[in-house]
């Protein structure tokens, strides 16, 4: 695990150190948190971590050693989500949509333009695991994706206050997720360890897709509609006794409500052009599926991903999927 992480140290160098730099400031003007700060509250994250899921650990002194940064700093890039308890989060819109003959999985990922820079694609290979592929910051080592298997994981910010450092933190619960061969298994999983801090995590193989909603404390299952689909954005959906929902996003239900609008429209159900075609809606611009950083809208849409499972495609379009910069194309 050791290698994996330096090889993407190594590779990622010059973005992992703008990404610190960019977490550093974002602490800092959102949290009143100094980077001093932002490391000590890492400590009993990465303890817990070390002693429950040491090869995670390991992957993360990897990408330390290659990128000639700090432990603790590559671990604080991979627990912002836990880190002030919350208090920001990146947006987006989430999508599965199982049938008899489809299975597709997909989102937007919102989040400040300054940050496009510092997306990397991982390729990770370990022993009698699945091959995972993931989008996410660099030194990161668990967000949105897929592995060979067929199983693939989405993720919308939630905000809600709490957090726990005993519990698995949000993006290397997707990134166990990943290493599953079901998406069964893979809720199995996070009811086992927990999950550290307010998410939604979408999971899906070509039989299965669950939404499983998290707090510090609570997590909740949610379960495909009649027409097979589970549509996400940055709001609880299903109660959570004790947790507050901030509801952060006035545009969040707007968001849900637009999406499951837009397949309704589909009488014919899911394919493949048409689902690439719902991450481009832009109705209720900018804060829209398709996101724009524009005025009260704070962030916008850095990349979509798409995901056939049954099918074995993946393509992510870089850039709003309404202005696609690049597309990268991938068989599994």
């Amino acid at each position: 695990m050791r290698q994996i992480g330096k090889q993407h140290g190594t590779a990622a160098k010059d973005k992992i150190i703008r990404c610190i730099g960019f977490y550093a400031e974002l602490f800092q003007r959102h949290c009143h948190l100094s980077w001093s700060d932002v490391r000590t509250a890492v400590r009993p994250f990465e303890e817990n971590v070390k002693k429950m899921w040491p090869n995670l650990h390991e992957e993360m002194k990897g990408v330390a050693d290659g990128s000639a940064q700090s432990l603790v700093d590559i671990v604080a890039l991979n627990v912002r989500t836990e880190i002030a308890f919350g208090k920001f989060s990146d947006g987006c819109t989430s999508l599965a949509w199982l049938t008899k003959d489809n299975a597709f999985l997909g989102q937007n990922w919102d989040w400040q333009e300054k940050q496009r820079q510092n997306l990397i694609l991982l390729k990770i290979t370990q022993p009698n695991k699945p091959i995972i592929r993931i989008m996410t910051e660099a030194g990161i080592i668990g967000k949105i994706g897929y592995n060979h298997v067929g199983v693939g994981v989405c993720l919308n910010a939630l905000r809600a206050p709490g957090v726990d450092p005993n519990r698995l933190p949000v993006h290397l619960a997707l990134r166990l997720s990943l290493e599953c061969s079901s998406a069964s298994d893979a809720v199995q999983m996070l009811e086992k360890w927990g999950v550290a801090s307010s998410a939604h995590m979408l999971i899906a193989d070509k039989h299965e897709a669950f939404g499983v909603e998290t707090s510090a404390k609570t997590m909740q299952k949610i379960l495909r509609d009649g027409l097979g689909r589970i549509i996400h954005s940055n709001h609880f959906l299903l109660p959570h006794p004790g947790v507050v929902d901030t509801k952060w996003l006035e545009d969040s239900p707007f968001r849900v409500d637009r999406m499951r609008e837009l397949t309704d429209e589909l009488n014919d159900g899911p394919a493949w052009d048409m689902i690439l075609k719902l991450f481009e809606d832009e109705r209720n611009s900018p804060a829209s599926i398709c996101r724009y950083e524009l005025g009260s809208s704070t962030f916008g849409t850095l990349f979509n991903i798409v995901m056939d499972l049954k099918g074995g495609r993946v393509v992510v379009r870089m850039g709003k999927p309404s202005q696609v910069e690049e597309v990268i194309s991938m068989t599994f």
